[in-house]
């Protein structure tokens, strides 16, 4: 049986969901794909007592120059040093996995470039909607359309606070903090409530979606701090619900994006998407509209997307 060896840079919150589901479920991956797929060094700057000590280094070098690591799983977020050790990943000839926007959406043309060169895999599915399997859908089963619109909520952090102030009556400051103790807001929430994160997303989207690279410093972007009670309760009395959607549309081949707080009408499927989830809707010249919904971070649900695309690098090795 063939085997494959997996370095992940980062073990934490994400990369040690995907360790997770590579232990657990190893033997129904094994069964799927007819490949083992072995965890075989896990870099981490700090002692991490829940992982095998024998797996553990503090030295890049030590997956992305080793010939036994076929596969490299970058989890550490942050645009630097991130990107350069994917870049040197695939220029020694192994395949590319990550969850991170921030570094895709930054140096997208130049990642997908390397991977193309190199004769590599460099799969981000992870980097969108968390579990959700949007970007495999847009690259093979949706692939058969011409895209025409994106609508998405792929912020759960802001979503989260939205839902509360419009089904709570809440304060947007209390809200917020609610969201950092449970979690689901950084203790600077800025890239999330400011709608950096969403248009970090929607630049990989609009990559996929429209074959056109859009800098996220280049979406106009209007976040949620600014929105008040008065305008959810003037929102509500005209039928609709105030999220943070990250938008793009093809009109006379020109791409045109945005994120930005809309009012949607309480009839149309995202005005449903309530809390921290999130949900993509997307509009194709010959499937009409679909929409994908489901949890968009955390450390299983995001991992699931790893794991999904290291199988997908599985098979096509099998």
């Amino acid at each position: 049986m063939k085997k494959l060896n997996v370095g992940i840079l980062g073990p934490g919150t994400v990369g040690g969901g995907a360790y997770e589901i590579l232990t657990k479920n190893k033997d129904v991956i094994e069964k799927r794909t007819g490949v083992s797929v072995e965890v075989f060094k896990l870099l981490t700057r700090r002692p991490r007592p829940e992982f095998p000590a024998e797996l553990l280094t503090d030295d890049p070098d030590d997956i992305l120059n080793n010939p036994d690591v076929n596969v490299v799983v970058e989890t550490m977020g942050g645009i630097q040093p991130a990107t350069s050790f994917m870049l040197q990943a695939m220029k020694n000839g192994k395949h590319v996995v990550t969850a991170n926007k921030a570094a895709v959406a930054a140096n997208y043309e130049e990642l997908t470039g390397a991977a193309l060169e190199n004769e590599v895999k460099f799969l981000f599915e992870a980097s969108v909607g968390g579990g959700i399997p949007v970007l495999t859908a847009i690259q093979n089963a949706l692939s058969g359309n011409n895209f025409l619109e994106v609508m998405g909520i792929v912020n759960g952090t802001t979503n989260y606070i939205l839902t509360k102030m419009t089904e709570d009556g809440a304060d947007y400051k209390d809200v917020l903090k609610d969201a950092q103790a449970k979690g689901f807001a950084e203790a600077d929430p800025t890239a999330d409530v400011e709608g950096i994160d969403a248009a970090n997303k929607l630049c990989i989207l609009t990559a996929l979606l429209f074959d056109k690279y859009i800098a996220p410093s280049d979406i106009p972007t209007t976040g949620i701090s600014q929105i008040t009670g008065t305008d959810i309760a003037a929102a509500a009395e005209e039928g609709c619900k105030i999220k943070l959607i990250a938008h793009a549309t093809l009109k006379d081949g020109q791409v045109s994006c945005s994120v930005a707080p809309e009012k949607i009408p309480n009839s149309h499927p995202l005005a449903g998407v309530s809390n921290e989830f999130n949900a993509v809707y997307i509009t194709g010249d010959m499937v009409g509209e679909v929409m994908f919904y489901g949890k968009g971070a955390g450390a299983l649900p995001t991992g699931s997307a790893i794991v999904g695309d290291i199988i997908s690098i599985a098979k096509e090795i099998k």
